[in-house]
């Protein structure tokens, strides 16, 4: 492209675009992190039930003052909940994806990350508002599980909200190879209800298809959403 051509491409027909330019001046171009990078690559659409999720999430805590995402991995969506709650820290035991995160990480959306394992101890005692975790749970053992949930409502104060999701059982059938690769621990909702009830008072559960969130029969959820109050 010669330099007649160049300047000419950074001219928008409509002037409302210029502000696409300003942004990739100051900014840059955002790169996906490792896990949407894979999702883009073998299956675009799977960004927007991401999204979706996360949006879920990022509108059921909003205004909290302040967040923990347990199991955040490449944390490319988790920029829809700093967007509603004033702090967020995202977490994962896997290094290797806290290092993706910083690499990536956009001082406008200030969220902190640290390296943690759940399954050891809670993030902080009663420190925080609200906690997450999306697609974690169905990766944990069994036998594990309680752990895992004591801990994430430990982290929380008593008035704490955590918002869990997983893939439902019966989504197995037809799930991708690469999709179920690790889940150790599906049920169905009913299942989860029972288990979240031993750690909470009050579980509210919802469904999802591809993007679309409903109350719908469970048992034809391709995924499960759980929201947690009144920690025991």
């Amino acid at each position: 492209m010669n330099s007649e051509n160049n300047e000419y491409s950074q001219i928008h027909k409509e002037k409302q675009y210029d502000f696409c330019q300003e942004v990739k001046n100051s900014h840059g171009v955002t790169k996906l992190g490792l896990m949407s990078n894979q999702s883009w690559f073998s299956d675009p659409k799977r960004l927007t039930f991401l999204f979706s999720r996360y949006k879920f999430v990022a509108k059921m805590l909003s205004n909290c003052e302040s967040a923990v995402e347990i199991g955040c991995a490449d944390a490319f969506a988790s920029r829809i909940v700093r967007q509603e709650v004033k702090e967020l820290l995202i977490t994962d035991f896997d290094p290797i994806f806290i290092e993706d995160v910083d690499s990536r990480m956009d001082g406008t959306w200030d969220m902190k990350s640290k390296v943690h394992d759940i399954l050891k101890n809670p993030v902080a005692d009663g420190t925080f508002d609200a906690a997450y975790s999306m697609d974690v749970i169905e990766h944990i053992q069994p036998s594990d599980e309680d752990t895992f949930l004591s801990n994430i409502a430990r982290s929380v104060n008593k008035h704490g909200i955590v918002i869990i999701g997983t893939p439902s059982l019966e989504s197995q059938a037809y799930a991708s190879e690469i999709s179920k690769a690790g889940h150790v621990n599906c049920k169905s909702a009913p299942e989860w209800n029972a288990l979240f009830r031993k750690h909470f008072d009050n579980v509210f559960s919802f469904g999802m298809n591809d993007e679309v969130l409903h109350t719908g029969y469970h048992k034809m959820c391709q995924y499960l959403l759980f929201v947690c109050t009144s920690k025991k």
